[in-house]
């Protein structure tokens, strides 16, 4: 059984009901991980940076907050499918890393951490089951959604910590993008913050959010020459994954409740913010952006 449809070369066809050409196009359909057995892992950096803040993780607020999570994408008209849950896989709710979403479809990609290995059992069963087309499988190393943006039509970016993508795992992606045809920009970066989407989220066309005092200027240098406007947030709100926010198309954004930061410079750039509160979900490692794989957006 041939489970991928990425011909060798390049030339693999795209997807016209589901896949995606941007982080910003309207997006139509989302997959969710599943908050049944979500708990916090004292390996995840954000996590551990919690406990010793003082805060304690509540089961049933958190789903509280899941509830309000999906009814936000709902309001905004975006179908949610989630994941069939796994006792064995705490952090499974963070459906960003399991698979990327490709215009030619779905990658299952290779998690870092041991209690997240699993995860590539649920993801892949759910596309099967919903017939959508699966673009290939990483099997070189490890390599994970939240480091991978399709920044805009044509171009892909991807970050290495050396964990959670390894260069094995960054060097397979990027030979099947560039024979696709398109550009791929790989950007390195310690371990410590996790993911590249902790640093960087677009918002809309052309414009995107930063935590400047995190990234080279280099890169920021290299997106500011593609046209794109960077809207910088500090430091402290970074750690509290103030860049984790998800467009939704039609310059709306999804964010945290308490993302007062970036919140208030979207709304001051007319866009319109939803923020549920997630607060237990950040503290844990991963924000709404962490929490949902886009299916099909609208082309940008």
């Amino acid at each position: 059984m041939n489970l991928g449809q990425r011909k060798a070369g390049g030339g693999s066809a795209v997807l016209t009901r589901w896949g995606m050409d941007s982080e910003y196009g309207v997006l139509r359909d989302v997959l969710i991980g599943p908050v049944d057995h979500y708990r916090w892992q004292p390996g995840n950096a954000m996590a551990r940076r919690s406990r010793r803040l003082g805060r304690e993780f509540d089961p049933v607020l958190a789903r509280a907050q899941y509830r309000e999570m999906l009814d936000a994408y709902r309001q905004a008209g975006v179908t949610t499918h989630i994941l069939e849950a796994d006792s064995a896989l705490p952090y499974q709710i963070y459906a960003r890393d399991s698979s990327v979403m490709t215009p030619w479809g779905p990658i299952i990609t290779q998690m870092y951490s041991p209690w997240r290995r699993g995860e590539w059992k649920p993801v892949l069963e759910f596309y099967l089951g919903q017939d959508i087309p699966i673009y290939d499988i990483i099997t070189a190393g490890s390599l994970e959604g939240g480091d991978f943006m399709v920044l805009e039509p044509g171009v892909i970016v991807c970050g290495i910590s050396g964990e959670r993508t390894s260069p094995e795992g960054l060097a397979q992606l990027q030979a099947w993008v560039e024979a696709e045809g398109w550009e791929f920009r790989n950007y390195s970066f310690d371990p410590y913050f996790l993911h590249l989407d902790v640093k960087l989220a677009m918002l809309s066309d052309k414009l995107a959010a930063v935590c400047g005092q995190a990234l080279e200027q280099e890169f920021l240098d290299w997106l500011q020459g593609r046209g794109i406007e960077l809207i910088d947030i500090s430091y402290r709100a970074m750690l509290e994954l103030g860049c984790n926010v998800v467009a939704l198309g039609n310059d709306r954004v999804l964010m945290p409740n308490d993302n007062v930061e970036l919140r208030d410079k979207c709304r001051a750039r007319g866009l319109e913010v939803i923020d549920p509160d997630v607060s237990l979900f950040t503290a844990g490692g991963g924000g709404v952006h962490c929490m949902c794989q886009p299916l099909r957006r609208d082309p940008a």
